[in-house]
């Protein structure tokens, strides 16, 4: 094959690759739950946000279907990152879990941060708005399409719960969208 044909040929994948994804990406992305995304609402004290998070809703998301009773754990690590611990148990009982880093983008609030579980790949993880004494967090980031509500405690209670969903949507978010987590 010549090389001029060779060159047509790669040309020709490559445009059809992009097509495809153009087709089939909207298809498979997440729904926005909020177009809006606010920028986090104070600043955050990451030693008092270390430790361990209970997931008490979220937003569906490919990588956490089928998960129950999750949970993601934080700790600082020498070099100024945050080592990230997630479990989750499946509904088939096992346990699943996804290590990760975390690194701080907006050192005067501490509220944006940037994860990665896998190589070089960072993804956006705001902190949009937590209690004072760290018992509870909101967790999003730009495009709204992803959210996270935390808590320090498995069960909140009903009251408690109904805050935060509420405080969720006013700060723009689809609580219909949510998905809520069973801790046993």
């Amino acid at each position: 094959m010549r090389t001029s044909t060779k060159i047509q040929v790669g040309i020709g994948i490559a445009t059809a690759a992009v097509a495809a994804f153009a087709v089939i990406g909207p298809l498979t992305r997440h729904p926005v739950g909020n177009r809006n995304v606010p920028e986090p609402a104070k600043a955050v004290d990451l030693r008092r946000y270390l430790g361990r998070w209970f997931e008490i809703a979220r937003y569906d998301q490919r990588f956490e279907r089928g998960c129950e009773a999750a949970t993601a754990d934080y700790a600082m690590r020498d070099d100024g990152r945050i080592d990230v611990l997630n479990r989750c148990r499946k509904r088939d009982g096992r346990l699943e879990e996804a290590r990760g880093i975390a690194k701080i983008v907006d050192d005067e609030t501490k509220a944006k941060l940037k994860v990665s579980f896998f190589g070089p790949f960072f993804g956006n993880y705001w902190i949009l708005d937590h209690s004072d004494d760290y018992s509870w967090s909101i967790v999003g980031e730009p495009s709204g399409r992803y959210l996270w509500i935390l808590s320090r405690t498995p069960n909140p209670g009903d009251e408690e719960l109904r805050r935060l969903v509420n405080r969720t949507a006013a700060i723009g978010y689809d609580t219909s969208m949510l998905i809520f987590d069973k801790h046993s």
